[in-house]
């Protein structure tokens, strides 16, 4: 058993499973303590690297591209603080961290591990049912179906639309993007109908727009991630690429021209029934239209 235990977590590894416990002091990250243990089989494990510094070094673990759905989730976004695959060592505990390192290392080239992306995920992602607050609303998921709860502060167009309650038959990908405290982030779910819509996260009912506590929409991950996991894996999928908007994996080709033109129509009309009920200004109605028209 090869251990190293600071006060950032705690990394185990006994030749199959790296075990990643965070610490429990108040400097270790709301969203890598929510996240909890993770097991990451060997099989997962890309490369691992110590980085010393005079008064602190660094472990680091790579994965396997695919092999995880937190990092599939994520995108590298995560900020290094919140990263699990990264551990903050201090120097007089370097040659311990040096030697956890290189025992990963031994048993990756003894077991032959391949450094190609995986064709299926190998970590399980967060248990559900999982649920969390944030800035724009609650968004909740419990493996069948994701439920989004506005609250007071979001935009009248989607606190008008009531609850969102979206099936996983329905879903195509998930894009996540942090709350910065300098940028607005958003959490974005994206379906068969809305693959090719490009509204600005406070106005889409598919989307939460991250604006408050960075700390608190960091959790939002969590849900992505969970929802990601059960996702085909991104092996399987070909690519969209939008210049507009995140990284997009499909699982379902562009919709036939005539379903095109029905939901765009529909849109139309819930649109215009906000506006009838005075839910939309004027100004609102006619920009939130026009950002429509634009993604079809």
């Amino acid at each position: 058993m090869a251990e190293i235990i600071q006060r950032d977590g705690t990394w185990a590894f006994d030749g199959t499973t790296v075990r990643i416990t965070p610490g429990l002091h108040r400097s270790v990250p709301l969203f890598r303590q929510t996240y909890g243990e993770i097991a990451v089989p060997l099989e997962a494990v890309a490369s691992i690297v110590f980085e010393p510094e005079r008064k602190r070094g660094r472990l680091r673990m790579r994965l396997r591209e695919g092999a995880d759905p937190l990092l599939q989730a994520t995108g590298g976004r995560l900020p290094d603080t919140a990263d699990p695959y990264r551990l903050t060592v201090d120097a007089d505990r370097a040659g311990v961290a040096e030697y956890v390192a290189e025992e990963i290392r031994h048993a990756l080239l003894l077991d032959q591990i391949p450094k190609e992306p995986t064709k299926t995920y190998l970590l399980p992602g967060p248990p559900v049912p999982v649920s969390v607050r944030s800035s724009d609303g609650t968004v909740s998921f419990d493996g069948s179906q994701v439920r989004i709860d506005w609250s007071d502060t979001s935009e009248r167009v989607k606190r008008a639309t009531g609850p969102r309650i979206i099936g996983m038959g329905d879903l195509v990908q998930v894009e996540w993007l942090p709350n910065s405290g300098h940028e607005d982030g958003f959490l974005r779910f994206v379906t068969r109908e809305t693959v090719f819509s490009k509204l600005p996260p406070e106005k889409d009912p598919y989307a939460l727009d991250l604006w408050g506590s960075v700390r608190r929409d960091l959790l939002t991950a969590l849900v992505a991630t969970a929802v990601i996991a059960r996702l085909p894996h991104p092996s399987t999928r070909p690519v969209i690429d939008s210049p507009d908007r995140a990284p997009l994996t499909a699982s379902v080709p562009p919709p036939p021209a005539a379903d095109h033109h029905d939901v765009l129509l529909r849109r139309l009309r819930e649109l215009g029934e906000l506006h009838r009920d005075g839910v939309l200004t004027d100004e609102e109605f006619a920009k939130t239209k026009a950002v429509v028209l634009r993604g079809f």
